[in-house]
């Protein structure tokens, strides 16, 4: 399992995430800021556990990431 989490307040919208794993980032019409797809919020961060299959492009997501306010870890 990995768990990606995001401190969504301090996005910049460079969209770097959204090109390296489309299917679990966005932008939002709203804000212009990206968006964790199925994240919840707490305490101002967006978490989400998925599956070991989305490791590699999610880690992308955040080594691009210029505020690095994306983490990824693999979880037991």
């Amino acid at each position: 399992m990995v768990r990606i989490t995001q401190q969504r307040a301090k996005c910049i919208g460079c969209n770097a995430c959204v090109e390296a794993a489309s299917y679990r980032w966005r932008i939002s019409r709203r804000d212009g800021k990206c968006t964790l797809i199925q994240g919840v919020e707490k305490r101002g961060f967006y978490t989400v556990v998925v599956g070991d299959d989305e490791y590699e492009e999610n880690r992308s997501a955040a080594l691009h990431c210029p505020v690095n306010i994306i983490k990824v870890e693999q979880i037991k």
